[in-house]
């Protein structure tokens, strides 16, 4: 598979872009266990052109990290336009449009997956950040607003036929958020549509090395993407990998192994924002992760490290773990 002159391996899987997620700490970290392309946190349109420093700073790539992309979002034709411009400075391999994020200060104001409610407009947009850009655009969305308006098989072929170079969807609509289960058969639909020749990306539920294989074998889309299931586990690349390559389950490593994962990302977060800013970017991942889940009388730890202010209270908090719990 190939996206504008990058080409993938067999079975390719990508990090989904996710708010307060995508810095360059996990990023570094995915990549490292086996992501084939990762993406940045979401930028707004409105904030970059205005030169907001702190959206500007989501921006920042490593030569280690490629190839990335930058993804934006916005609902002014002329705005994203100037945006993608912006972007293109910053030298992604891919720009990617965010037509899918569901969130109500998004979605609510019209852009994210609040296009699907004005797919003129989402046209449009697409057609001139195409335009604007010399690097490969690709577009992010979701099945419809809602279920009487799933309306992505249509609009597959219309966001083609306005230059994106790969579309990635999400298989639920924006009225469910995150909820329920995503549906893959309208992913499938799109897929093997013969009039498709550019990559289909699938997201949506993709949580373990199994389910994976299942949604290449089903679908036949040409990458899988995956989000929530790699927060606070960036390992999630290296299983996957080692399960579609041979069919055999990753066996598990010591706890004190993906224990030391977390801390270099904390690591890298700091080193690129601040010891503060560094710990901000890290909390959501050790609130999430699955490393931790399943531990009895967890909760007063995990408060702690939340509330952890230096580098050195947090690895003295996280190395007492083994210590104090059967883990």
């Amino acid at each position: 598979m190939k996206i504008g002159n990058i080409e993938f391996p067999e079975n390719p899987l990508f990090l989904a872009p996710m708010e307060d997620v995508t810095d360059m700490g996990f990023r570094l970290l995915c990549k490292r266990f086996g992501a084939d392309m990762v993406y940045t946190e979401f930028v707004s349109s409105d904030a970059l052109i205005r030169r907001v420093n702190k959206t500007e700073a989501k921006m920042a790539i490593s030569e280690r990290e490629r190839p990335v992309a930058i993804q934006i979002y916005g609902r002014e034709v002329d705005a994203m336009v100037e945006a993608a411009k912006i972007c293109e400075e910053y030298n992604p391999d891919i720009l990617d449009i965010n037509f899918g994020c569901p969130v109500k200060k998004v979605a609510g104001k019209g852009a994210g997956s609040g296009m699907m409610r004005t797919p003129e407009l989402m046209l449009e947009i697409t057609r001139a950040v195409v335009k604007a850009v010399n690097i490969p655009v690709t577009v992010k969305t979701r099945l419809g607003w809602d279920h009487e308006s799933k309306i992505i098989v249509e609009l597959a072929e219309q966001l083609q036929d306005c230059g994106i170079q790969a579309l990635t969807i999400h298989g639920r609509t924006r009225s469910q958020m995150y909820t329920g289960e995503a549906d893959w058969t309208l992913i499938s639909a799109v897929k093997n549509n013969p009039r498709m020749h550019i990559p289909i990306i699938g997201n949506g539920d993709v949580t373990t090395p199994e389910i994976c294989r299942q949604r290449f074998d089903e679908t036949h889309v040409d990458a899988v993407m995956i989000g929530r299931g790699s927060i606070g586990a960036p390992w999630i690349f290296e299983e996957m990998k080692h399960y579609l390559e041979t069919g055999e389950l990753l066996p598990k490593k010591p706890f004190a192994y993906y224990l030391e994962i977390l801390k270099d990302m904390i690591r890298e977060n700091v080193s690129n924002a601040g010891e503060r800013g560094g710990i901000l970017h890290s909390r959501r991942h050790l609130a999430a992760s699955p490393l931790f889940k399943g531990i009895a009388d967890f909760k007063k730890t995990r408060v702690a490290m939340l509330r952890a202010d230096t580098v050195d209270e947090l690895f003295a908090i996280m190395d007492d773990i083994p210590n104090k719990f059967e883990v």
